[in-house]
């Protein structure tokens, strides 16, 4: 896809994933929009990548906030949506203390990572279909974020997975939805990167997440996901399946 006719959001823009997102399609010469709730990093992200990088403050759950953000005028037109905001929701079924997992926190993860990320797809293929269209008949291209946990999820990530798994769930049907309009939707299902809510985690997971990962063996770079996002939108051939970006990691159990 011609990416010099298209500009971007990015949801979850301010920080990890998201915010090298947001580097690499601004250093590829793409407007982009960073979408977020934390406004002081996503204003701090929009002043140090300069005019290509526009903050806007909004909730993925609500339809109405989403919808601003899409339908804004834009001199150049919507074909890259890019879904990475998300909740961590970790608690066992059963805790150390004998107590069942939250059921208000299972439903918050699957609101924010399943619903809200849905809510963002149905809108931005809206706005993306009344573009018109490149040479060819494509439109544009909505990438979401999964997760290796979508798949083989360790201890306490009952919702997490459960949200994930519903993520890369969605993306066969909704390519075949958009298929007659020209958008794609590609699902990218991350290891465990070198973002602050990993990197917070005690060292001994840590390191066996380093483990994990056949070669490198390492954390992942988070330029290194938004660099397939980018590929992402530029490979017209990419669509309808979720790709694994984890180095060949299994995640491990962590033991009780």
């Amino acid at each position: 896809m011609d990416l010099s006719t298209s500009s971007a959001v990015v949801t979850g823009g301010a920080s990890g994933l998201g915010a090298a997102t947001v580097r690499c399609l601004v250093a590829a010469g793409i407007d982009t929009t960073i979408v977020d709730l934390d406004v002081d990093r996503g204003e701090r992200l929009a002043v140090e990548l300069g005019e290509r990088a526009h903050f806007w403050q909004a909730d993925i759950t609500d339809p109405q906030a989403v919808e601003a953000v899409v339908g804004a005028p834009r001199e150049i037109p919507l074909r890259i949506m890019v879904n990475c905001a998300f909740v961590p929701g970790g608690a066992r079924l059963v805790g150390l203390d004998g107590q069942a997992h939250d059921l208000a926190m299972f439903r918050r993860t699957i609101e924010v990572n399943l619903i809200g990320t849905f809510n963002c797809l149905r809108l931005g293929a809206a706005a993306i279909a009344r573009t018109p269209p490149l040479d060819g008949g494509e439109r544009g291209v909505i990438v979401n974020t999964s997760s290796i946990a979508a798949f083989d999820g360790t201890e306490g990530q009952c919702a997490y997975a459960a949200a994930k798994a519903g993520v890369a769930g969605l993306t066969l049907p909704a390519a075949r939805d958009l298929r007659g309009l020209g958008i794609r939707v590609v699902t990218i299902a991350p290891g465990t990167f070198a973002t602050p809510p990993v990197t917070g985690l005690p060292q001994q997971i840590l390191d066996a997440y380093t483990r994990a990962a056949l070669a490198p063996g390492r954390l992942g770079d988070p330029a290194e996901f938004g660099r397939f996002v980018l590929h992402a939108c530029e490979n017209s051939y990419l669509n309808g399946d979720t790709v694994r970006l984890d180095g060949g990691a299994r995640l491990p159990p962590h033991g009780r």
